[in-house]
């Protein structure tokens, strides 16, 4: 008795060579999304030193008004708002995090032994904030000042309880001190755009605004 017999049709090569490209494309899939993930992560603000004035005593206010400083209020300078958001590489904020910043006064100096404790008075000097939970945070002060050697920096520190995440200062963009100045020489091209923002003017002063991105 015969039997019938169901003809096998083989892929052709055309065929066969499309099957194995859909396969390897498969496996090659999540490398491809690493890769992406990888790119699209943010790249962590560059450090810089402390330098030598921050403060051995932390001031009885220290909040985010630097123009006000007890009772008294500073007017020298050009009041300027220092705006930002503290997020981890991923974008994610820094939700519960600090950030404090410290700065000499209009005439160049700081409320430190080391500078002779000369600050204005009225001039606070350090402020803190806590971050909001997206990240946020915005300081009331000057646009800030040169002294001698440096060109206009705010030093800045973001601290998650006990841990200091980061150390750095933030410069202003088209500063003709910049080009002179040690420190900001010493940033790539990328560390400067992270860390030199311009100040714009509003109806409330001058405006500024960083992006800082620790590893928490």
């Amino acid at each position: 008795m015969s039997r019938s017999t169901t003809p096998i049709h083989l892929p052709t090569p055309l065929v066969r060579r499309r099957l194995l490209l859909g396969s390897a494309a498969l496996l090659a899939a999540p490398v491809f999304i690493r890769q992406a993930r990888a790119q699209s992560r943010l790249a962590l603000t560059p450090s810089q030193t402390e330098g030598p004035y921050y403060p051995v005593a932390m001031p009885r206010d220290d909040d985010f008004d630097l123009l006000r400083n007890g009772d008294r209020r500073y007017g020298k300078g050009q009041a300027a708002w220092v705006t930002g958001r503290v997020v981890d590489p991923a974008g994610q904020a820094l939700k519960g995090g600090v950030v404090e910043i410290w700065q000499c006064d209009e005439d160049g100096r700081y409320d430190h032994p080391r500078d002779g404790s000369r600050m204005d008075p009225s001039f606070q000097g350090f402020g803190r904030v806590t971050l909001n939970a997206e990240g946020a945070f915005r300081f009331r002060t000057i646009r800030p000042a040169a002294y001698s050697g440096r060109t206009p920096h705010i030093h800045t520190k973001v601290k998650l309880g006990q841990k200091e995440l980061l150390t750095t200062q933030l410069y202003v963009e088209g500063d003709p001190g910049n080009a002179r100045d040690f420190l900001w020489n010493r940033l790539s091209a990328a560390g400067r755009a992270a860390l030199t923002r311009p100040y714009v003017p509003g109806s409330d002063g001058l405006s500024a605004e960083y992006t800082l991105v620790v590893q928490a």
